[in-house]
Order: C-alpha cells, then sequence, then structure tokens
C-alpha cells in the first residue's frame, strides 16, 4: 500500500450559503491523499499503473467549478469521482479549505476533511 498526495491545490471558486459569495467567489485550497497499492507501478514504471494526479488535479478543478453551499458536499463529489475513476484507488482524503472565510473575525481559513474507501 502507499499514498500519493496532491498538496495545496490552488482554486478560485463560488461555494457558501450567502447569495454574496455566489457572486463574488473566494479563494480555497484542496489537499487530496490516495491511497493505492502501488507496488505495480514501482515495478513496472508505467503511468497506467499507478495513480494518474495530473487526473486527480482535473477532477478536483471540475467539481470545485461546481457551486455548493456546503464545503462537505463539493469534497464529497470530489472523493466519488476519484474512487469511479481510478480503478486502484482504495481509498481517498480530500481537505478543503476556504481562505480568509466570511464569518466576522480574523480567520486565516476554514477546513473541512472527509475520507472515504472502497465499500
Amino acid at each position: 500500500m502507499g499514498v500519493i498526495k496532491l498538496t495545496n491545490i490552488q482554486v478560485y471558486a463560488y461555494h457558501g450559503c450567502l447569495v454574496e459569495e455566489g457572486k463574488i467567489g473566494s479563494d480555497y485550497r484542496v489537499d487530496i491523499a490516495v491511497k493505492a497499492n502501488l507496488q505495480p507501478s514501482a515495478q513496472s514504471d508505467q503511468l497506467s499503473d499507478t495513480v494518474d494526479y495530473v487526473q486527480i488535479n482535473r477532477i478536483v478543478k471540475e467539481e470545485m467549478a461546481i457551486r455548493s453551499k456546503l464545503l462537505e458536499h463539493v469534497a464529497k463529489r470530489i472523493i466519488d469521482r476519484i474512487l469511479d475513476e481510478i480503478a486502484i484507488a482504495d481509498q481517498a482524503t480530500v481537505e478543503v479549505s476556504k481562505i480568509n472565510p466570511p464569518i466576522g473575525g480574523n480567520v486565516e481559513q476554514v477546513t473541512i476533511t472527509m475520507t472515504l474507501g472502497r465499500q
């Protein structure tokens, strides 16, 4: 078993419950960790035998472009696509952070973390 991580994927998106958030948007950070058997790719040196992090980055950008009220909702969509599209992925952890959230205080970021595996 091994882990492939993508750290600090930066995206501008329009998530949130406030009407203003849907209009002006905000900066987001997404971190991904995917557990998979990396031994076949370690032996073969073939991209087809591993978790393609270019594909994960594309999934993140596509799902972040679809507005959600809650960060949990977008995180679940990202995980579902990773598990659906990457056959060797056994488990995925997604952290979605809203940078400088509009919560009436000086808060650097709010982060949700979600982990799901294959059933």
